[in-house]
C-alpha cells in the first residue's frame, strides 16, 4: 500500500492538494486516485514497485501501457523509473459527465512471459467549471393576483462539476437558498404600479475557491397563470436497440395544465442543447425520435431533462432515461502484439513464436470471441490471459523442405448472426547449417596417361550441400597423405571453388601405376559440416593409352569404381 500527494497550480490565488492512493490488488489488478487535469509528465504512481516488477527487466520484456479496445492511451510508462506517467489529459467531465464514479482502465503488458496487470484510475472532479444558466436573460411573468409567498421554479444552473463542486446554492438580493432555484415573492405585486423587475440571480457552487455564475431575471407582472404543467411522471424510461433508423419513435412525454387557454397550452423542450444532437423533441406533441446515429459502443444509456411550460412561461420538469441495446455490429479485430520473424528451423516444438490480441467492441455475448488457425501447419493457438492467444509451433520445422508459411488466424464472435474476420501472418524460417556437403558418388576413378604435362586436369567432382548461402557453399580440399613416401599434394592438386583435379607433376607408370586421392567437400556453415571421398587414379601406358583412344573417347573426368 502506498500514498503520495500531488499539488496542482493555483487557481484564484489558493491552492488545492490532492491526495492519491495506489493499491495493489488480487490478479495484478492496481488502482490510483488522480485530481483530473494533471499536467502531461506529471507521476501517477511507481507502478513497478506497487506491483513488485524487476525494474531491470521492464526494457527487456517490453513493458507498455495499452487498453482494453485500444482507445486513447492516457498513461506513460517510464521504463528506467517504473512511474506511471500522465500521457494525456484527463478531463473528469469529458470522460464521465454527471457520474458519479469516474474510472480510466489502462493495462500493463510485459512479456517473455506475457503478463496482464489491469489499471484503474479514478478520476476525482477538481472545480474547474462554474456554474451557468441556459440563457443571460430569463424572462419571467407572475400574475399580480399571486400571493406573498408565492414559490416559482426557475431555470437551474448547470456546472460540468460534480458533488460538493457542483451548484449548491442560489442567491438573490444577498438571500441564499440551498439546492433549489426558486422565485419567492416578498409582497404582492401591482402591475399599475410597477410592470416590470429586473433581478440577478447568482449559483454558487461548493468548490474551493468558490465559483459562481449569473443570470438576468426579466419578471413581466401580468394576470394570473397559477398552474405549472404537470408530467404524467416524474421519470420516464425507454429501451432503444442501436443503429435505429433516423425517425425512429423512442417514447412520447406528456403533460397537462390545469389552466384554460393560452395558460394551458403546453411546450416541450429539451433543458440543454447537446440531446439535440442525437435525439429530437416535438415540441407540441412531446414525441421524441432518433435523431443521429445511435452506437452503443459509443454511449450505453443517455439521461436528459425535459421541461414542458405553458403558454405564460411557467415550467416542470421530468427525468427521460434512454438505455441502448447492444447489436452484434462490430467483427472482431486481430492485432498481431510480437512476433517472431524469421524462426530458426531447429526451433523446439512448443515454442511461442507470436502473440495476438483480439478485441470486440461490442458487450457480453456479442464480445465473446473464438479464435482458430488454419490446419496443416506447424503452428497451434494457445489461449492466453484474457484475450490473449500465443502462436506455438507444433512441429520440427526444416527449412529445406518449407521455407515459408503463410497461416491465417480467424476471430468469430458469438453473436446473432456470428461476425468474423482474418488476419494472414508470413513467417519464414532461418536456415542453421544442419546439412553436410554430400558428393554425387560414393567412389571415383581417374585414368591419366603416363608423361602427361603438369598442370593438367585429371578429372572433377562435386558435392552439393541443400543449406542456404555460407552454409550451403562447399569448399574443396585434399587430405593429407604420401604417395611413395611423398606428401600427396606433390602429385595432384584440387580447386577450392569447382572440385577440378589438376597433375601437380608428370607421372612415370614404370614408377607409379596407381594411388588414392582422399577429398574433402566443407561448407562454410559455423560449424562447418564436412564429408570425403575416394579418388582411384590409375596411370596408363601411353601405347595402352593410345589403342584405348583409337575405340574410346577418354576425357579427363571421375568416373565410378567400375573398372
Amino acid at each position: 500500500k502506498r500514498t503520495g500527494g500531488v499539488t496542482m497550480a493555483p487557481q484564484n490565488k489558493q491552492t488545492l492538494a490532492f491526495v492519491f492512493l495506489a493499491v495493489r490488488l488480487t490478479n495484478g489488478d492496481v488502482s490510483y486516485s488522480i485530481p483530473e487535469e494533471m499536467k502531461r509528465g506529471s507521476v501517477i504512481g511507481n507502478i513497478a514497485k506497487d506491483l513488485g516488477l524487476d525494474l531491470d527487466r521492464l526494457s527487456a520484456r517490453k513493458a507498455r501501457i495499452d487498453t482494453e479496445d485500444n482507445g486513447v492511451k492516457y498513461c506513460g510508462l517510464n521504463l528506467n523509473t517504473g512511474d506511471l506517467l500522465v500521457q494525456e489529459r484527463m478531463d473528469r467531465e469529458g470522460l464521465c459527465a454527471k457520474k458519479a464514479s469516474c474510472v480510466v482502465k489502462q493495462e500493463l503488458v510485459l512479456e517473455n512471459p506475457l503478463e496482464l496487470h489491469r489499471i484503474n484510475i479514478r478520476v476525482q472532479d477538481i472545480n474547474d467549471n462554474s456554474p451557468q444558466f441556459g440563457a443571460e436573460t430569463i424572462k419571467f411573468e407572475i400574475r399580480e393576483s399571486a400571493d406573498k409567498g408565492a414559490r416559482f421554479l426557475l431555470d437551474e444552473a448547470h456546472d460540468g462539476d460534480i458533488g460538493e463542486n457542483a451548484v449548491q446554492s442560489y442567491s438573490l438580493h444577498q438571500k441564499e437558498w440551498k439546492k433549489y432555484c426558486e422565485l419567492v415573492l416578498d409582497k404582492e405585486l401591482d402591475r399599475e404600479d410597477k410592470k416590470e423587475m429586473m433581478l440577478l440571480l447568482t449559483a454558487l457552487d461548493g468548490g474551493s475557491p468558490q465559483r459562481s455564475g449569473t443570470v438576468v431575471i426579466h419578471v413581466t407582472v401580468l394576470d394570473a397563470n397559477d398552474n405549472a404543467p404537470v408530467f404524467s411522471q416524474s421519470v420516464y424510461k425507454a429501451s432503444l436497440p442501436e443503429n435505429s433508423p433516423l425517425d425512429t419513435l423512442v417514447i412520447t412525454v406528456s403533460a397537462t395544465d390545469a389552466d384554460e387557454g393560452i395558460n394551458s397550452e403546453v411546450t416541450y423542450l429539451f433543458d440543454g442543447d447537446q440531446w439535440k444532437q442525437v435525439f429530437s423533441l416535438n415540441s407540441k406533441t412531446g414525441e421524441v425520435r432518433v435523431a443521429a446515429a445511435i452506437d452503443y459502443e459509443k454511449e450505453s444509456s443517455y439521461e436528459m431533462q425535459i421541461s414542458a411550460k405553458d403558454g405564460l412561461g411557467l415550467p416542470s420538469y421530468a427525468t427521460l432515461i434512454i438505455d441502448i441495446i447492444d447489436v452484434n455490429d462490430n467483427a472482431p479485430v486481430i492485432h498481431v502484439k510480437s512476433l517472431t520473424n524469421p524462426i530458426p528451423e531447429n526451433v523446439s516444438p512448443g515454442t511461442e513464436v507470436g502473440i495476438i490480441n483480439v478485441q470486440d467492441r461490442d458487450s457480453e455475448k456479442n464480445r465473446q470471441v473464438r479464435c482458430s488457425l488454419q490446419q496443416g501447419v506447424p503452428f497451434k493457438l494457445v489461449p492466453s490471459i484474457k484475450n490473449y492467444y500465443s502462436v506455438v509451433s507444433t512441429g520440427q520445422l526444416d527449412r529445406e523442405v518449407v521455407s515459408d508459411y503463410n497461416i491465417t488466424i480467424t476471430a468469430t464472435d458469438e453473436g446473432s448472426p456470428p461476425l468474423s474476420s482474418s488476419k494472414s501472418l508470413h513467417l519464414s524460417v532461418a536456415d542453421i547449417n544442419d546439412n553436410p556437403p554430400v558428393f554425387e558418388e560414393e567412389s571415383y576413378s581417374a585414368y591419366v596417361s603416363e608423361n602427361n604435362k603438369a598442370g593438367s586436369t585429371l578429372c572433377s567432382v562435386t558435392a552439393r550441400d541443400p543449406d542456404w548461402r555460407q552454409n550451403g557453399t562447399v569448399i574443396y580440399s585434399l587430405l593429407a597423405a604420401e604417395v611413395n613416401g611423398a606428401p600427396v599434394s606433390s602429385y595432384v592438386s584440387v580447386n577450392g571453388d569447382t572440385g577440378v583435379i589438376h597433375a601437380v607433376r608428370s607421372f612415370d607408370y614404370e614408377q607409379l601405376r596407381s594411388f588414392k586421392v582422399q577429398l574433402m567437400a566443407r561448407d562454410n556453415g559455423s560449424p562447418p559440416l564436412s564429408s570425403t571421398v575416394v579418388i582411384h587414379v590409375t596411370c596408363w601406358m601411353l601405347m595402352i593409352m593410345h589403342q584405348c583412344s583409337v575405340s574410346l573417347s577418354i576425357k579427363p573426368v571421375c568416373l565410378k569404381t567400375l573398372l
